[in-house]
């Protein structure tokens, strides 16, 4: 669930490839590593009860399976509320002040869940959690602390980061459950976030000045158009249903996986091959989608082959064999589609609006991940176990019907021209005179910024009459 955050991180680049590639200085490999850790570390510690709180919920006070769910998935509410408001409030008091804020939030909730017997305290740990929102002031200050030329590879390594600490959790969760109980899962997590702290403080550097950056963070006028673009909306409800389905799968597949005959204690042995036999299987579809041109045979085969696997779930789940199969078709899905969903937000938004587009597009999965929690849990509560199964089978059906009607994006390139001194001077009628440069599709002017955000066919751009414009002309 890398995404969760943060799957949208990796699509943030912010300029084109076609300059010369300009190695990092040492303050922006100290800002790149730096807050990939803090992204990293918080994403463990939301992930590592994922595989196992199912199994050791029982021991809380006045445990359900719907309130077993909604603490799985509480997260997602809060995180998806306080995201979008905590990077604007970035904007005006800084991103250091904002991060720390939401990490100390994140390591109260983390204490809360780690001394609670009652159920109903962990649900109320878990939204404390997901309120320390971190994600877009995270991202606007990787922003803020690296140049173009090498701003993709800094927001490709936080995006790394985040899949890496999914594939972690899965496998640390089961063994560190079983060694520390949920409590003390709940407590490293606490310190994950303390960890973050000091990072913050000693490894990432302040920067010179905070701007806005509208491909890295959301505009508050650019929402009116991102939520009225239907090719964007489609994308947003395809990442929401990804997302439920996954955090209602983990509501009782780790029940599945244990009355299958492996203990709970040994779950790591099936999620680590699993997973990393997922990451392989990817590539040649992602391949295949964006350098073959098929990236609607993909998005629809792998909607087809979600739903048929939730439906094997349901008939099958007494297997060991047959689970680790259906598990490696799920993963593939949802790395791939962790992939190629960003990627073709970041297409469709328009010229300097990105930043917004992937705003509304991770705020979509958290909202699914709340909803996967809550659905699940009210399932098996209502129907069994084995209906949760059922919930995902019908998403996928819903999200068929939505990637039938999705009109792919033209595959265009985002840049961010940064604007030479004569041509803000001269800003009259700049935008015009940049759309009629030969391979120029869109463009927004952002002199605050000193910089004008492109969609460009890098096919047929006239790079050399662009440049002109440029600072670095």
């Amino acid at each position: 669930m890398c995404r969760f955050a943060v799957s949208s991180v990796w699509a943030l680049g912010l300029t084109s490839t076609h300059h010369t590639l300009v190695a990092f200085t040492a303050l922006e490999k100290r800002a790149a590593i730096g807050l990939a850790a803090i992204f990293s570390t918080r994403m463990l510690g939301l992930f590592m009860i994922l595989p196992v709180f199912a199994l050791y919920a029982h021991d809380l006070q006045g445990a359900t399976p719907l309130l077993v769910g909604l603490a799985i998935g509480a997260y997602g509410l809060t995180q998806a509320l306080f995201q979008i408001p905590l990077g604007l409030l970035s904007d005006r008091i800084g991103r250091k002040p904002v991060i720390y804020g939401g990490l100390v939030l994140f390591a109260l909730g983390s204490v809360i869940a780690a001394l609670s017997e009652q159920i109903s305290w962990v649900i109320f740990g878990r939204v404390l959690q997901g309120s320390g929102a971190i994600a877009a002031a995270t991202i606007a200050l990787t922003a803020d602390l690296t140049r173009d030329a090498v701003r993709t590879r800094a927001m490709a390594a936080i995006g790394i980061s985040v899949a890496l600490s999914f594939a972690a959790a899965l496998v640390l969760g089961p063994p560190l459950a079983r060694w520390l109980g949920i409590g003390g899962v709940f407590w490293l997590t606490a310190g994950l976030a303390i960890a973050g702290m000091l990072v913050l403080a000693y490894v990432v550097p302040d920067p010179e000045r905070s701007s806005v950056h509208r491909e890295a963070q959301p505009v508050l006028d650019q929402f009116s158009g991102v939520l009225a673009n239907p090719t964007l909306l489609r994308l947003d409800l395809g990442i929401f249903l990804l997302h439920l389905t996954m955090v209602s799968l983990f509501v009782v597949l780790p029940l599945s996986i244990e009355a299958a005959g492996l203990a709970a204690v040994d779950h790591w042995l099936l999620y680590l091959p699993v997973v990393l036999l997922a990451i392989l299987a990817m590539v040649p579809f992602i391949i295949m989608a964006e350098r073959g041109g098929r990236v609607k045979s993909v998005l629809l085969g792998s909607v087809v082959a979600m739903g048929a696997a939730m439906l094997g779930f349901y008939f099958f789940n007494d297997s060991i064999w047959i689970l680790g199969v259906l598990l490696f078709v799920m993963f593939t899905v949802f790395n791939l589609m962790e992939a190629i969903l960003p990627s073709l937000v970041s297409k469709a938004a328009r010229a300097g609006a990105r930043g917004t587009a992937m705003g509304v597009f991770s705020s979509s999965q958290f909202v699914g991940a709340f909803l996967g929690g809550l659905l699940g849990g009210l399932a098996h509560q209502s129907f069994g176990a084995d209906a949760v199964y059922l919930v995902g089978a019908t998403t996928a059906a819903l999200w068929i019907v939505l990637a039938a009607t999705l009109v792919v994006p033209a595959n265009l390139t985002a840049h961010v021209l940064a604007l030479g001194d004569h041509s803000v001077q001269e800003s009259a009628g700049l935008q015009s005179r940049l759309l009629a440069i030969p391979g120029v599709e869109d463009a927004v002017v952002a002199l605050d910024e000193g910089v004008a955000y492109l969609k460009v066919d890098s096919g047929r751009l006239d790079w050399s009459t662009l440049q002109t414009f440029s600072a670095r002309a």
